[in-house]
């Protein structure tokens, strides 16, 4: 899959690792503002047990 995105940016190899660092840092991004927060009701770690 990696090969896949990589052969398809274009430009130059330089160019190429800063589309990449782009890619990645969107990735993150989308997780930490959409995704965790929509997903984090969904998670036990919040309760403590008692018994």
């Amino acid at each position: 899959m990696y090969v896949w995105i990589w052969r398809r940016l274009p430009g130059p190899t330089a160019l190429r690792v800063l589309q990449a660092l782009g890619l990645f840092l969107a990735v993150v991004a989308l997780l930490f503002f959409v995704v965790f927060p929509w997903l984090e009701p969904y998670l036990p770690f919040d309760r403590m047990s008692t018994g």
